[in-house]
């Protein structure tokens, strides 16, 4: 004040005015203070007399610092805690919030001398709603630490962490404070960094400008910060020989290894700056140098760097914290001690968008990607920016497939939140390594030894970093769903299936093999169609895109296949979630995979002004119809990359795009090599409009070479033709001939069942066709107008047309 008094006041978030709590007469150097929860009691370390000021008054005898404790409510009584010549800061424990007001307090003191001990305060009301402390003599004490060399307060969670020295290395301990006016210790974890520190390191215990800066450069630049998932990570800063590179060691204590990372800075006069600057930010911890580089590690998984953007120049740029004293006190907060002033820290998703469209790197799409998918909330407006970048860049990304990350990732996002630990079994990459660099950036990684804790009964934070730590000692990579052996499954179900339609051989090798097989199938595809039902109730209004409208049995069989998978990966690990509940998640993960495939159909159906009256294959596709189709098959790659179902109708649109806007043979090798797959609805619909000229008889007739057999029966005859015809008739003589085998006949001949002709080779072949159908045997049961006098009337008009004559 002008009176060079002393005001100690409240900073109010909401009037943003600060509430008056206390005045000292005289101009004060203020070490540190604290408020109780029932603001009654007012903690307040300072320093009374610099070592000058002391000497030359004669004042040896008088303690350097003096901490007391006030009653505030009203302004009354003060108690000395500690007078003393070392610093001391202060902090007042807090119970959990909505608690009702106690009538005792508790007060950490925290001394330079390496020591913190805990005194309780038990206070009374008097008349008039006066509180006034309770304790006469001495206040109860307890020691929590001695010999300490670093601590850190987190405030929210009421957790003190420190170190001590021991031997060469360095143990990392918290102690975890509880309502009940007790405390454990409760993690110890050995870390690999050399202490030679001959001052404490306070972190979050206020900040004294001077005596902080003087300790800064003697001292370990190390913070502690954890995330609601249960992620704990240690971030240092470490000494480098080379003036023009700063290293930092990141330890995931939660994974099990610590990364360290060598930074070559852009400038040669980066070696004036200071240290690197922490920050808490969640999902993600930034190292942060301002002017070089901004370096944002995603600490769920720190696996593959390619999920961590690494930022310079003016992409790395944060505009209002251009010194290197800063510290993060509270997630997504940053206090920038130069000034005195707090900000709130957050990943603007404009700027991600902005950024994820203008990169060049992979590294930095992908890690950009995941941001965006993982860190924000879903919205259309952000899935549809995503959606149409991907369909932009299909052909830029060279390490990752971007719709197989929006697929694997955007799930993972949704279904997370479902029930506990559903994070370490559900995939969220569909990467298995990187091995991609970041320009500049060394990075090695070394195995730790897993952090130990004691705790019984605790929920919250304890609970999920258990949790973590127990995934991690059952290699946790293998915890993760992966497709391989729904491939194998899937595979082998439907090579068995297409052998027995052939009537090679039997799937099933007895009657009871038979039975067990088909109520396997029967249950897969039952699983199919509660997933299909299930997707219904999330979309009722008419779709945009011509999808969900007819069946298709090798996707039904997929989908049904996910979910029996899925669902034993989960009840092996989810054991105490419950059956009902884990159908319900493996349902809402399928329906959510189609869901997702559909909506980008939906909104490149969009961009490009499709309408779903597509199958008109009289006229060419346009330039939008050609770019869909691209995007299509890309979404088919994707899919079988992942062994991952689509929505029922995507082959047949695909191949309806395709016949509209590839050229013949483009269009045969893309069937050949399993792009395209015929469908029985596109099939049928080419070969009922397409009218018969020379060069639709060419593709009809490309198309019909090409079905499976069991199709090949169903479709055929929508095609009124001399060379179908033809076909069916040779076809049907195959079939006849290799249900005859090497038997030779051994009844009279039949009577002539067709038009005399004296062709004696044709009405061998007749007679002999005719013994075999009067056994019984009709491979086309379902078309009766396929039989001898139907492969005696194609042979005679075929060899008619061949000379040339009229046929009557």
């Amino acid at each position: 004040g002008n009176q060079r008094n002393t005001h100690i006041g409240l900073y109010d978030l909401q009037t943003k005015q600060n509430e008056h709590l206390y005045m000292f007469e005289k101009d004060l150097y203020i070490i540190s203070c604290s408020i109780n929860n029932e603001r009654t009691l007012l903690a307040v370390s300072f320093r009374q007399y610099t070592e000058e000021e002391r000497v030359s008054r004669l004042l040896q005898s008088v303690s350097k610092y003096l901490t007391l404790l006030i009653e505030i409510h009203p302004i009354n009584n003060v108690r000395v805690l500690k007078a003393v010549d070392s610093c001391v800061r202060v902090q007042f424990l807090y119970p959990v919030e909505g608690r009702n007001a106690s009538t005792e307090s508790r007060l950490l003191l925290v001394s330079e001398d390496k020591y913190i001990e805990q005194f309780d305060i038990h206070v009374g009301v008097e008349e008039e709603h006066k509180v006034v402390i309770q304790n006469s003599g001495q206040l109860p004490r307890a020691r929590v630490v001695d010999d300490l060399i670093w601590a850190q307060w987190d405030m929210m969670e009421q957790r003190l962490f420190y170190i001590v020295p021991k031997e060469s290395k360095s143990t990392l301990k918290c102690v975890q404070f509880y309502p009940d006016e007790n405390f454990n210790s409760i993690l110890e974890s050995h870390l690999d960094i050399s202490v030679n520190d001959t001052q404490l390191k306070l972190v979050n215990f206020g900040y004294d400008y001077c005596q902080d800066q003087d300790v800064a450069s003697k001292s370990l630049n190390l913070q502690v910060f954890t995330s609601k998932a249960g992620s704990l990570c240690v971030c240092c800063s470490l000494a480098s020989d080379t003036p023009d590179e700063i290293m930092y060691s990141i330890y995931f204590l939660h994974k099990g290894y610590n990364k360290t990372f060598t930074v070559s800075l852009e400038r040669t006069e980066s070696h004036q700056l200071k240290e690197v600057a922490f920050m808490n930010l969640d999902y993600y911890v930034a190292a942060y140098l301002p002017g070089q580089f901004l370096h944002l590690l995603n600490i769920q998984h720190p696996d593959l760097l390619c999920y961590s953007l690494f930022l310079t120049g003016e992409e790395a740029r944060i505009d209002m914290l251009q010194n290197c004293s800063i510290r993060s006190p509270l997630m997504s907060t940053v206090l920038d001690c130069h000034i005195g002033s707090m900000y709130a820290v957050s990943i603007r998703d404009s700027t991600l968008l902005q950024f994820l469209q203008n990169s060049k790197r992979d590294s930095e799409r992908l890690a950009a990607l995941h941001c965006a998918l993982l860190h924000f909330q879903h919205t259309e407006d952000l899935e549809m920016q995503i959606i149409w970048w991907i369909s932009e860049n299909l052909s830029t990304c060279h390490s990752f497939d971007p719709i197989q990350e929006f697929i694997i990732a955007s799930l993972y996002c949704r279904m997370c939140s479902e029930t506990h630990n559903l994070d370490k079994l559900l995939p969220y990459t569909s990467l298995l390594d990187w091995i991609g660099i970041i320009p500049g950036v060394t990075c090695a990684t070394d195995i730790i030894s897993l952090p130990v804790l004691e705790f019984q009964n605790s929920k919250g934070f304890w609970e999920k970093l258990n949790s973590n730590l127990e995934s991690v000692k059952y290699a946790e990579p293998h915890l993760h769903y992966h497709s391989n052996v729904l491939r194998r499954e899937w595979r082998s179900i439907l090579i068995g299936l297409l052998v027995c339609s052939r009537g090679d051989f039997c799937l099933f090798t007895n009657q009871r093999e038979e039975r067990r097989t088909t109520a396997y199938l029967r249950n897969i595809f039952e699983n199919a169609k509660k997933v299909l039902s299930h997707l219904d109730t999330w979309d009722s209004e008419e779709r945009l895109v011509p999808l969900f409208q007819e069946e298709d049995y090798q996707q039904q069989l997929l989908m049904g296949l996910m979910v029996a998978q899925l669902k034993d990966h989960l009840m092996r690990h989810l054991q105490y979630v419950g059956k009902k509940k884990i159908d319900q998640i493996v349902l809402d993960y399928v329906a959510n995979l189609l869901n997702l495939v559909h909506r980008i159909m939906k909104e490149v159906w969009r961009r490009y002004q499709l309408h779903s009256c597509i199958f008109c294959f009289d006229e060419r596709g346009s330039t939008g119809e050609f770019a869909v189709f691209h995007i299509m098959s890309r979404i088919l790659e994707a899919a079988n990359g992942m062994c991952m179902p689509l929505p029922p109708g995507f082959h047949t649109l695909h191949l309806g795009l395709g016949v509209r806007c590839l050229p013949l043979h483009t269009l045969l090798h893309y069937i050949d090599n399993g792009v395209l797959h015929l469908t029985e609805t596109c099939v049928r619909k080419l070969l009922k409009d397409l009218d018969d000229t020379e060069k639709n008889e060419k593709l009809k007739f490309s198309i019909v070479m090409r079905l499976p057999e069991a199709l090949g029966q169903k479709v055929r005859q929508f095609w009124n033709h001399p060379i179908n015809a033809n076909f069916i008739a040779r076809k049907y003589v195959k079939l006849l001939l290799e249900k005859l085998g090497n038997r030779q006949c051994s009844r009279p001949i039949p009577e002539r069942l067709s038009v005399p002709v004296e062709f004696l080779p044709l009405n061998y072949l007749t007679n002999m066709l005719a013994e075999v159908e009067s056994q019984g045997v009709h491979p086309y049961e379902k078309q009766d107008h396929v039989n001898v006098r139907f492969v005696e009337e194609t042979a005679l008009k075929h060899t008619m047309t061949l000379l040339g004559l009229k046929y009557s």
